[in-house]
């Protein structure tokens, strides 16, 4: 593989996994409130078809983007109204709203297939971009790309050193003590999970936006799960999540580019390489299960009268 190839192969790692990256963060805030959430996917693909709608219609990427945001913050809020209004079974309503979501954006979405929108480009950052091996790689990426590379660091900082990102790991860790300290368990739990919904339907508008810039049903892909499964890969920890995007997005865009050489291996067989690291991802993971850092109250319902 000549340098060139192996830059352009590690440059589109970078934007194939920046999608998987906003997701994934969006879960791993959510699950630090102590709600799981496995609609990731319906989350994704209705951010995607809102942000692509709104481009088309008012030729705005960055208006398109905040509502794909928009749109999985509204996904996230049903499964709030399901899961910390009534209580409800928390991996019952991820599935359903990832259903709904797939069906949703498909039912809508069908008549704009193979249609262009208007999206975010590439563009060299000044002085970065002109760096040997890091500038192609890194610094020659469109601007979701270099804010995705912002909200890890922002994120971590947020969880440990702020108010509300301490009080949200409390809602997770032990509802029971927060409330006795006088914190709002449910307005925590709130916050997590609208704002992890704002990052799914980041990621899904990315895909429509910036890494295709038209529309077709199914568009995510799967990427969803992957960001799911990602979450405990990373042990919640958004900078090994930031990684394990990455690592998960070279997978794709290997795959791809071995489709383009005309490999002798069959396409279906490549089409399953992600989804077969996300199954070891997992194993490793589980093998790892003593040290992973999973909030301990993830998945249990809170009384408004605790």
């Amino acid at each position: 593989m000549s340098p060139e190839i192996l830059l352009s192969l590690l440059a589109a790692t970078i934007q194939a996994g920046t999608p998987i990256l906003f997701a994934t963060l969006g879960e791993i805030l959510t699950e630090k409130g102590g709600t799981l959430n496995m609609g990731v996917e319906g989350m994704m693909l209705v951010g995607a078809l809102a942000g692509f709608l709104v481009a088309l219609h008012t030729g705005s990427p960055v208006l398109a983007f905040v509502a794909g945001g928009l749109a999985g913050m509204g996904m996230a809020a049903v499964h709030g109204i399901v899961c910390i209004a009534f209580l409800g079974n928390q991996v019952v309503s991820g599935l359903a709203l990832t259903i709904f979501g797939t069906g949703l954006a498909g039912y809508f979405g069908t008549r704009y297939i193979g249609q262009t929108a208007p999206g975010f480009d590439k563009f060299s950052l000044p002085i970065l971009g002109e760096l040997p091996v890091l500038g192609p790689i890194l610094f020659q990426q469109d601007a979701l790309v270099y804010t995705s590379y912002l909200i890890p660091p922002l994120m971590w900082a947020f969880l440990r050193y702020t108010r509300w990102g301490l009080g949200i790991r409390a809602a997770g860790e032990s509802p029971a003590a927060t409330r006795a300290a006088g914190l709002n368990v449910l307005g925590f739990r709130w916050a997590a999970l609208l704002g992890g919904g704002i990052l799914a339907g980041c990621g899904g508008s990315y895909l429509s936006l910036a890494y295709t810039h038209l529309w077709t049903n199914g568009l995510t892909s799967g990427r969803g799960w992957i960001a799911v499964a990602l979450v405990i890969f990373a042990f919640w920890k958004p900078g090994r999540a930031m990684l394990g995007a990455y690592l998960f997005g070279g997978v794709m865009a290997f795959q791809l580019r071995l489709q383009a050489m005309g490999t002798a291996l069959p396409s279906s067989i490549l089409l399953m390489l992600p989804y077969v690291l996300t199954i070891a991802a997992l194993a490793f993971s589980s093998w790892r299960g003593h040290r992973t850092e999973a909030p301990a109250a993830l998945g249990v319902n809170v009384e408004p009268s605790e």
